[in-house]
């Protein structure tokens, strides 16, 4: 499912004797850096799933790399066979977990048609309501395919506008930490580690659990945090009200996808600044950055005893009136209720 300025998710799958260190990220990225298509050119090398990422003729691209255990690698390799991770790193795990999920979606889903218009609305949705996001602790791609994939299991004969809202209803329901899960856990074939709070202690702390499908089973939600869980729960609140009146024919749809005014919704915003020397700079510095905005909730959360509520917005802003290459980000900030 993909919408307008999109990502292409790309994974290069290669042989035992071509590494991701050397080959990867030194031979192809000088190359990549040579080509005039290709800007941006970014390295993510210790990225818990490492990632290059680019544009390609304006398109951006993230691009994994997975090295399997063949000295060749056959034309119809099946990735969704367990076999292929054999002998593998757990970075090459993770980095073909996406295109295994994505098969594997597919395959228990009961109508691909309906569940791709209805994800494509929900991501839609998302994105004008601030929740789009994995990076800043809200959900990516994958946890919304997954979340309106249980919805598709759930009413497997339900027409896309029927999915929409039976996935507001269902969620504003759901027991969280429960578990979302389309399949059962395989348990560990090959010993890599599976979600599972029963023996992990780490698992018994996430907050919003959505398991991947495809084996060894993973939390794909982890980022989430107690605030921007508060803050999904409360859209959905919202979706949900507007679903109602819809069936009622008291609202149109297009009520449902009203952007979400972020600057009226607080009195008090912590802005952060992000400021470099020039503009490839601003690319990592930024991407750091963001990265660690997380975190900062997390302690301002802990370090006020929950007292002090944050809600990081995703969006970054520019100030046109600066010269210097610069981006913020924004959090809205407001006292626990009582």
């Amino acid at each position: 499912v993909h919408g307008p300025g999109a990502d292409i998710d790309t994974l290069c799958v290669g042989p035992s004797y071509v590494n991701r260190e050397e080959d990867f990220f030194i031979i192809l990225h000088d190359i990549l850096a040579e080509m005039e298509e290709v800007t941006e050119l970014q390295p993510v090398p210790d990225a818990h799933v490492p990632v290059m990422k680019f544009k390609f003729q304006g398109i951006s691209i993230d691009l994994l790399y997975a090295s399997i255990s063949l000295l060749v690698v056959p034309d119809d390799l099946d990735i969704s066979c367990v076999s292929v991770l054999h002998n593998v790193d757990e970075q090459s795990v993770r980095s073909l977990n996406g295109c295994r999920v994505a098969d594997q979606i597919l395959k228990l889903v009961p109508n691909i048609e309906h569940f791709r218009t209805a994800l494509r609305c929900l991501k839609f949705w998302a994105k004008r309501r601030g929740v789009y996001s994995n990076v800043t602790g809200f959900l990516g791609g994958v946890n919304w395919a997954l979340l309106v994939a249980r919805i598709c299991q759930l009413y497997p004969n339900a027409i896309p506008s029927m999915l929409l809202s039976r996935f507001f209803r269902v969620y504003t329901q759901w027991r969280w930490p429960n578990p979302v899960m389309l399949c059962s856990i395989e348990e560990d074939e090959l010993g890599f580690p599976v979600w599972d709070p029963r023996k992990n202690p780490r698992d018994r702390f996430h907050h919003m659990p959505i398991i991947t499908p495809a084996y060894p089973c993973m939390n794909s939600s982890y980022n989430v945090s107690v605030s921007t869980l508060r803050v999904i729960m409360e859209q959905f609140q919202c979706g949900n009200g507007i679903c109602e009146e819809i069936e009622l024919n008291k609202a149109q749809w297009n009520t449902l996808f009203e952007r979400y005014l972020f600057f009226e919704a607080y009195k008090n915003y912590l802005q952060v600044d992000i400021v470099s020397a020039d503009a490839d700079d601003l690319l990592a510095w930024k991407g750091w950055t963001e990265s660690r905005l997380r975190l900062l909730t997390l302690k301002i959360e802990r370090d006020t005893n929950g007292m002090l509520q944050c809600h990081p917005y995703p969006n970054e802003y520019v100030d046109k009136s600066k010269l210097f290459p610069h981006c913020s980000f924004f959090m809205g900030l407001q006292r626990k209720e009582g």
